[in-house]
This record gives C-alpha cells, structure tokens and sequence, in this order.
C-alpha cells in the first residue's frame, strides 16, 4: 500500500483481547468495515484508503481471527460474534454508524442492525444471508441427534489438527490464489502478509483459528433471524458475485424479509466480489453510502 496504513488498537469482549485497526480522521462519519470467516481486517486496505478523506474508518479482527484472541473453548456460534462487534460500537461510542461487511461478517452486521437498528446509518452487506433456503432444508432432514453427534466428532478431530504449515510464504501464497482465482498477485500477497504468521521453526501458518472450521450445530431459528431483518429501518445493499456459491435472495425469497434492502448482483465476480470486481464495487459504495 501506498500510505503507512492504518493503526493497531485493541479492546476487550468477553475476556477476550480483539484487535482493530483505525484509519485516523476521528472528526468524520464513522465507517464499520467488517470481514468474512477465516480472513482479517486487513482484507479492506485498498477500500479504507479510498475512503479514509471521507469517514472514520474502524476494520476489526473477529475473535479467532488476524490479531485478535482465540476463543479458550475453541466455540464460535454467532451470538459471541455479535456481541462482540455491539461491545466494540458501544466502547468506541460509534453509533449511529455506517456498516459494511463480507460474508460471515455481513451475517454478524445484519443480526447486530435487527437488534439495534436505531445504531446503523447504512448497511452493505456482501453474501451475508447465510445458507440459501435450499440448504437449509436439506440440513434439517438430519434429525437433532445426529446433527449434534456429528458437530462432536468434528471438534475431537479438530482438537487432534495441528495448523498446517507452509515451508515459504509463497507456498502460502500459491494457497491464497489458488482459493480465489480472480485475485491479481498483489491482491493475494498483501492479503497473505498480513494473514499469516512465522512459526518457531521459520515455517508459516495461517492466523485463524483452526476451530472455526467446525461451524456450531444449532443457531437461532430461521423465523427469529428473518425477524431481525425485517426490523432492519437502514437502507441496505445486499451485494452478489453472479459466479458465487451463495445464493441470491432477491431469486430465492428471502428478500421478502427485508423492508428497506436492494440487492445488486455484480457479473465476473465470485464471493469476494469488493475483490474480484474493486472498481464496479467502490463506485457502488461511493453513490450508496
């Protein structure tokens, strides 16, 4: 990046020591920019540099991610993640704020805007439905039981994982590109410098936690979270990669239970389209916000 870059900053959740970082200009409209699972709040570096003139611009790491804590009982449902992103408005006095956040990190913005919806200016939310209402269905032919017994197996296995290591950063390079083939190699290395960390031994391993790849069995009923859409007052953008494997709610239904949402789908972009699709993707920010 061209700049210094952003500050280091951290606050407390739970117990839990969680790291973001602040782009300066404190006078300006506050502006919320909230990552996805398994990435870091440096994933918005070259959207905050083209916003930072305008807004105050807060990017944290979610718990188990980048620079911030683990969970101690390696759990990670999306109550803890929503209140640890309400902690942070309400320490840093931000509402009402402006919100914009990818995937996991959209899900966690729009819950948080259902509950607090006096608190949220504006929301962008990119993939941050969740599971379509077709796997959803399919999920709930696993009985209770079965579903809960599975989500055990899969933390003991996750237990026994030790966090793969990488012999050079461009081996942990190649994985970052090779995850999302739209990314230019400066794109895939400066997100693979700042989510990744040197081992003992000179090795690398990514810096989230491994426990996040056990996703919690139960979560609210569906009802309740379309509830918390629909108490949603904002304006809202719901942004989708037409390559993507997330499913469009405007084609799907679940756009019914917005009352203030708009969903626009960007073409030859995947799920990382503030990525795949930057210039389209800041001019839609730039006439939104």
């Amino acid at each position: 990046m061209a700049s210094a870059g952003p500050t280091s900053n951290s606050f407390i959740s739970q117990r839990l020591k969680l790291h973001y970082v602040d782009w300066g200009n404190r006078g300006a409209p506050p502006l919320l920019l909230v990552h996805g699972g398994r990435d870091h709040c440096r994933n918005w570096d070259w959207v905050a540099e083209k916003l930072k003139g305008r807004y105050h611009i807060i990017a944290p790491d979610l718990r188990g991610h980048g620079d911030s804590a683990w969970s101690p009982d390696g759990n990670y449902d999306m109550d803890g993640f929503v209140y640890d992103l309400a902690q942070l408005i309400h320490q840093l006095d931000l509402g009402p704020i402006s919100i914009v956040a990818h995937s996991m990190g959209g899900n966690i913005a729009l819950r948080y805007t259902g509950l607090y919806p006096d608190n949220v200016h504006k929301l962008v939310a990119i993939e941050g439905l969740g599971p379509s209402p077709k796997v959803i269905a399919e999920r709930a032919k696993t009985g209770y039981a079965e579903r809960f017994r599975k989500w055990i197996d899969d933390k003991r296995q996750a237990a026994g994982r030790t966090p793969r290591r990488y012999a050079t950063l461009d081996d942990a390079l190649a994985r970052m590109m090779g995850e999302n083939s739209y990314l230019t190699e400066a794109q895939a290395r400066h997100l693979t410098i700042h989510g990744i960390s040197r081992n003992e031994d000179g090795t690398w391993s990514w810096k989230f936690d491994n426990y996040l790849n056990v996703w919690p069995a139960f979560d609210m009923p569906h009802a309740d979270i379309a509830a918390l859409w629909g108490a949603i007052t904002c304006p809202t953008l719901l942004l989708y990669g037409a390559n993507s494997w997330a499913s469009n709610p405007e084609k799907d239904g679940r756009l019914e239970h917005f009352n203030t949402a708009k969903v626009i789908e960007f073409e030859n972009a995947g799920h990382w389209l503030h990525h795949d699709q930057f210039d389209r993707f800041m001019s839609t920010l730039d006439e939104f916000l």
